[in-house]
């Protein structure tokens, strides 16, 4: 997990965001019958064809790749949505569009293994990468207004875009908060790499499923 060992990079790397996405729940309708399944995370189904039922992603996508389901893409998927939702990330300068958390990595795993079951696929794709591009320039905007202050707040972000300026936004405070109170602010670097060698240091958990 190299985002996680080196502060300078990321919190985490773009596989570690989208394996988090994975457990958003999302719904699929079964071409196939079959009992409920039990997990850490919870009990999901029974599974009966043509009745719709909610599942995490992780599940939704292994059943779509074994021919037993298909899935249905969220609401905001929709192009009359997107359509709205760039419209108003272009209107407006100084905020963002209501999108879910992880609509990046949610998108980018139907369009990997649900294709076919997404209405106008192309045209949501391109949507999708216009939004994205947009809500950056908007992210980079911001930034470069930037300023001495405790806390930075942008509403409406997503976990993406969250992941990639959380080490500049915090680093950045540190260091005008170091710069106004020097004797009460410890080493950042210093400190991150001592957490490091600590969790390097621990045994690996392992993964969930």
């Amino acid at each position: 997990m190299a985002g996680q060992s080196d502060p300078h990079i990321s919190l985490f790397s773009a596989e570690e965001v989208e394996f988090m996405a994975e457990d958003e729940l999302i719904e699929i309708v079964p071409n196939m019958r079959m009992d409920p399944l039990n997990f850490i995370c919870g009990d999901f189904g029974p599974f009966l064809p043509q009745i719709a039922t909610q599942v995490p992603m992780w599940l939704a996508v292994a059943l779509k790749k074994r021919g037993k389901c298909a899935i249905r893409p969220p609401l905001w998927m929709s192009v009359e949505n997107l359509t709205k939702v760039l419209e108003g990330e272009r209107d407006s300068q100084g905020a963002f569009q209501v999108l879910p958390f992880h609509y990046v990595e949610i998108s980018r795993l139907l369009f990997d293994h649900a294709r076919d079951d997404i209405p106008d696929m192309y045209m949501v794709r391109s949507l999708i990468e216009d939004i994205r591009d947009v809500r950056v320039h908007k992210v980079e905007t911001s930034l470069e207004k930037f300023s001495g202050t405790s806390a930075v707040k942008i509403p409406n972000l997503s976990a993406m875009e969250v992941n990639i300026i959380r080490p500049f936004v915090g680093r950045a405070l540190q260091a005008f908060y170091k710069h106004d109170n020097p004797e009460k602010i410890p080493d950042v670097d210093r400190a991150s790499s001592g957490q490091t060698r600590v969790a390097n240091n621990e045994p690996r958990r392992p993964l969930r499923r």
